[in-house]
């Protein structure tokens, strides 16, 4: 079936309806002056033939059955018509229709008065009957506008085949334009720059636009995303409530028209997003975005998609000021429209996420690390939503963790699917967002001293986090759970929740690593904060060991710092003292031995201070309020052990340090030996040639 005519449609909306009640009237006019007619004339109703005797003639009855039968039969043959003579023919039926009501009406008065009198009564519109054509009272504004569309074109566009070509002057002209916009307007702008935006990936979609000259692009990316913006709102106002959510006026006509070309426009939004190169771009396809945003609040699918555009560009980008500017519109706009947006947002961070860290290294780590920490603000707008949607992720993570060990059993690979950076990168990112909102000082500043809904979630990422630490226990894996204990350290310093974390650093202690006699190599210091399993050749090795020993040192000193001011550190650090002094008797790592002496030592002084300072106290440990008050005006670092963790901090710092610096190095080496390689093949290259 072909597609129907633009003309037909109009003459469909608006003059059809018109056109059948003037045909019905022109109808019922016929039927009641033949009637009348045929009442005068003495006829029947049915006007059929009669005889003498009254009744009706027969139809053959000049004729017998076999004379009609031997005549044969002539079937007429159908004439294909055209549409167009159909047409034609309909019309001029209709016209002759049409002139004899004309005449009859002219007649009536004189040969009927009667029934003049009485259509003057009851239809009074017939006698004033006038014959239209309808396709002549097909609106001529429309074509009118239609023609001014097509003249437009012609002035704004110099001949590139059949498009039109921005250029500087079109760009001028439309800017000039916008000073007082019109819905058509800011449409023919978003048109060109959406076939500018898609000049090589346009996907076989025809624009009427097309832009070759890089300075006419630049200067409409600048006109749509800065000048468009402001000529909508003054087209349309934003209503701003007491909670400053911007919303729609429902009565402006505007709205409609320019929530049509919005849609549009997304597209060109999301591909610029795709193809951010620097912050200032970013920037200003954000800050568009952000202003047309309450147009996208109602397009549920293209309201992720754009969402979804901008989180890969927090997720992916190198950029660190990038990041800042893609985070802090996701933060404004889930801030504004929480309701609308918020759990799409933070469902789209935490995939997105986890898609982009499959690769850690010393390089992206950085950028990692501000995606989790900027991911754990965005869970702290609505707490109660962001605990059911971090339940639902915790609970994934326990299902996997299920799942390998019951793999792991079966199977030698089957703990792949949690050793991984993804699944650790998971972990460290709940323990981040626990520690940041189950804060007892903000959860008494912001909830009223009760608890934040996501405290709920410490007791099953605990014990997920345990469960992953336990699953391969080997020392090629010790980097997991080093870099594990650090984030259950986090959430007890933040959550003041205790984690028995000693005896799975003390664990390191029994290992082959460090009960067998090490060898020596020739292989560089493990990166335990950048890698979480070594190669096989480090196994056994003296650089191994002793990379062990300082982790060893380090995490202790963390976990036991935590409580030095507790009022029960004596009784907590006893079991760890009396291990630790019997493997120095046991070990033959004068080294390690040394370094733990001193630990040993530190523990001891500190466990001294706090039965010092507490043999004074008049309380029991029944008594929670004054247990926790219990040197709550001492500073941390002026406790033995305290002081012993702040050394150890600034010398992990400096090794950190002198590591990058010789990583940098190595690159740079490689770098160059890679350029001079490429030297001399072109060399060997051009004197081939000669």
């Amino acid at each position: 079936m072909g597609k129907t005519a633009k003309q037909t449609k109009k003459f469909q909306n608006k003059h059809l309806k018109h056109t059948i009640e003037h045909r019905k009237k022109v109808q019922d006019f016929n039927k009641k002056a033949a009637k009348r007619r045929g009442n005068k004339n003495g006829k029947n109703e049915d006007n059929k033939p009669t005889r003498p005797n009254g009744k009706s003639n027969e139809v053959f009855e000049d004729m017998s059955i076999d004379d009609f039968l031997e005549s044969g039969f002539e079937v007429p043959k159908e004439k294909k018509k055209s549409r167009k003579n159909h047409i034609e023919e309909e019309s001029s039926s209709e016209e002759e229709d049409e002139e004899a009501m004309k005449e009859n009406l002219k007649s009536l008065e004189e040969k009927d008065p009667e029934f003049y009198k009485y259509l003057q009564e009851n239809d009074n519109e017939l006698l004033d009957f006038e014959g239209v054509n309808p396709l002549d009272a097909i609106s001529e504004d429309e074509d009118d506008e239609e023609e001014d569309e097509e003249k437009e074109v012609v002035e704004n566009k110099q001949e590139l085949g059949s498009k039109i070509e921005i250029t500087p002057e079109l760009i001028k002209k439309w800017n000039t334009q916008l000073e007082k916009p019109s819905p058509k307007i800011i449409r023919n702008i978003i048109i060109a720059f959406k076939a500018a935006v898609n000049i090589n990936n346009s996907e076989g979609e025809d624009y009427k636009y097309a832009v070759t000259n890089p300075k006419a692009f630049t200067e409409l990316m600048f006109l749509v995303l800065k000048k468009v913006p402001i000529s909508i709102q003054k087209l349309v106002k934003y209503k701003t409530n007491h909670q400053g959510v911007r919303t729609l006026p429902q009565k402006n006509q505007n709205v409609t028209q320019l929530g049509t070309i919005l849609k549009t426009h997304a597209g060109s939004f999301i591909t610029l997003l795709k193809d951010i190169t620097n912050t200032e771009t970013a920037a200003l396809v954000l800050a568009s975005i952000y202003e047309v945003f309450p147009y996208y609040v109602s397009y549920r699918r293209l309201l992720k998609q754009i969402i979804s555009a901008v989180v890969d560009v927090w997720a992916s980008t190198p950029e660190i000021d990038t990041q800042i500017a893609t985070f802090a519109y996701l933060n404004n706009i889930a801030k504004e429209y929480p309701k609308s947006v918020l759990e799409t947002i933070l469902k789209l961070t935490y995939s997105s996420l986890l898609q982009n860290c499959r690769k850690t290294n010393v390089h992206s780590m950085a950028q990692i690390n501000f995606c989790k920490n900027s991911a754990t603000e965005l869970f702290g707008i609505d707490e109660t939503l962001s605990y059911q949607v971090g339940f639902e992720y915790v609970r994934q993570l326990a299902i996997h963790l299920r799942n390998s060990i019951n793999a792991t059993s079966n199977s030698k690979e089957g703990y792949k699917t949690v050793y991984n950076w993804q699944y650790c990168h998971s972990l460290d990112f709940w323990s981040r967002v626990l520690s940041q909102h189950c804060n007892p000082e903000k959860e008494l500043q912001f909830h009223k001293n009760k608890e934040s809904p996501l405290r709920q979630l410490i007791y099953p990422i605990v014990q997920v986090t345990l469960g992953t630490i336990r699953l391969i226990p080997t020392a090629q894996f010790f980097p997991l759970r080093f870099y594990l204990i650090r984030s259950l350290i986090r959430i007890s310093q933040s959550t003041g929740v205790f984690i028995p974390l000693f005896p799975l650093i003390l664990e390191i202690l029994t290992s082959t690593a460090m009960t067998k006699a090490p060898k020596s190599s020739n292989l560089q210091a493990v990166d335990f904060d950048h890698n979480i399993k070594v190669n096989q050749a480090y196994l056994g090795t003296r650089i191994y060991q002793e990379g062990l020993c300082e982790q060893f040192i380090e995490l202790t000193s963390e976990f036991f710092g935590l409580y030095a001011k507790n009022i029960a550190f004596p009784e907590l650090v006893t079991p760890a003292i009396l291990s630790l002094r019997r493997f120095t008797k046991k070990s033959k790592n004068v080294k390690f031995n040394k370094s733990l002496q001193q630990l040993i030592e530190k523990l001891n002084a500190n466990a001294i201070l706090i039965s010092q300072k507490r043999s004074n106290v008049e309380y029991g440990p029944s008594n929670k309020t004054e247990v926790q008050m219990f040197l709550n005006d001492f500073a941390w670092d002026k406790t033995p052990l305290g002081q012993y963790i702040v050394v150890q901090r600034n010398i992990k710092e400096e090794r950190l340090r002198l590591l990058k610096e010789a990583q940098e190095e190595e690159e740079k080496a490689k770098a160059e030996q890679k350029r001079k390689e490429e030297e001399e093949e072109d060399i060997v290259i051009d004197d081939d040639e000669e």
